[in-house]
């Protein structure tokens, strides 16, 4: 069992930076591998990045590619996502998700644990 809670959102401007941080509990953590997605209003929950459980491979979505960095302290049972250059489209809540998969998925049915969610807003 895996419990995830997220942190770190806020509201910013276009153009500035904002880190989530997600806090895991358990001690299997470092087994899992872990993913961001977000939800804007009346959308579906899409892929943002993903990160395998040793954190040498890091995949994400077209749209937020060179932008947003995902990374993770298995010594701290803590994954990140650092948000550069954000923009108004970026605003939705932010979910992280751990995949006990062995290879790290771009889906929401592969996740088996959620988080609660944080809410970014980036103002034009």
């Amino acid at each position: 069992q895996v419990q995830l809670v997220e942190s770190g959102g806020g509201l910013v401007q276009a153009g500035g930076s904002l880190r989530l941080s997600c806090a895991a509990s358990g001690r299997t953590f470092s087994s899992y591998a872990m993913g961001w997605f977000r939800q804007a209003p009346g959308k579906e929950r899409d892929f943002v990045a993903t990160i395998t459980w040793t954190g040498s491979r890091t995949y994400y979505a077209d749209s937020v590619k060179g932008r947003f960095t995902i990374s993770r302290d298995n010594a701290k049972n803590t994954v990140y996502l650092q948000m550069n250059s954000l923009k108004p489209e970026d605003t939705a809540v932010y979910y992280c998700a751990a995949d006990s998969g062995l290879l790290p998925g771009r889906l929401v049915h592969e996740y088996n644990y959620w988080g609660q969610g944080t809410q970014v807003t980036v103002s034009s």
